[in-house]
């Protein structure tokens, strides 16, 4: 006659056959949390993701900004994100959206030469607190649309100092390249800086040898770093202006000249 099983032990060695273990319902041992229930990703609020977007542009650059590293720092998936977020450039539209509406808009003059500084200026001065926004508008046609206004009035005081609309939209192109093209430059300067051990290769690398090729870069390279650090942006900006539209309807007329 065959001896009787226990019934514990017949129950602990299903369990073992089937991979479960003794306690709750379908093997989970008893205190062990229950796994939550697939279903929908809870709820990310639009302020959530821009403000981690933001976050990691202000640190770390446009190259560390990935649809991933957002999901991964909001605590939901690539997929969930794409819900909310179209791409990587829709992303960053939403970065930038609003931020020109945090800065007052200044007391503009009313001759239209000033006007035009004026607004350039601000544009440079404005950037120059962002420096995450210029690299994210190096991009290309990516910006704010409420920043227009600076170009808006950059056109409308070229147009009113004489220029043709096209002359206008250019004059602005030169001014946003010179402002873009100094921020850059002295941001990179500035991350380079931070390295204590770096080499400053420029002017130190001239020597009298070159003085036959390069005359005055070699008289001027003990002064070049103080010209270059006094650097007068607004006085620069003025004269790029004063070119811009010395050159108002020439181009028109050239261009009428031609067809003629």
């Amino acid at each position: 006659m065959a001896a009787e099983k226990d019934p514990g032990t017949a129950g602990e060695a299903a369990g073992e056959a089937t991979g479960e273990t003794a306690g709750e319902p379908g093997g989970k041992p008893v205190g062990e949390p229950k796994k939550r229930r697939a279903g929908r990703p809870r709820r990310l609020e639009p302020e959530t993701i821009v403000a981690t977007a933001r976050r990691i542009l202000q640190e770390e650059g446009v190259a560390a900004l990935s649809m991933r590293r957002v999901a991964k720092e909001v605590g939901t998936t690539p997929m969930a994100l794409y819900h909310h977020v179209r791409d990587k450039d829709d992303l960053l539209m939403l970065t930038l959206s609003g931020t020109a509406a945090t800065v007052p808009r200044p007391e503009l003059p009313s001759d239209p030469r000033e006007r035009l500084l004026a607004v350039t200026l601000h544009m440079h001065g404005t950037l120059a607190r962002m420096p995450w926004v210029v690299e994210v508008l190096s991009l290309g046609d990516l910006t704010d649309k409420g920043a227009l206004w600076m170009v808006e009035e950059i056109v409308g005081a070229g147009v009113a100092c004489g220029l043709t609309e096209a002359e206008a939209v250019r004059a602005y192109r030169t001014l946003w390249h010179c402002v873009y093209g100094d921020l850059a430059f002295r941001r990179a300067m500035e991350r380079r800086a931070e390295d204590p051990d770096r080499k400053r290769y420029f002017p130190g690398m001239l020597t009298d040898a070159d003085a036959a090729e390069l005359p005055h870069l070699v008289a001027l390279a003990d002064q070049w770093s103080e010209l270059t650090e006094d650097y007068d942006v607004s006085g620069q900006l003025s004269a790029v202006i004063d070119g811009l539209l010395g050159r108002a309807g020439r181009e028109g007329g050239a261009g009428r000249e031609r067809a003629d």
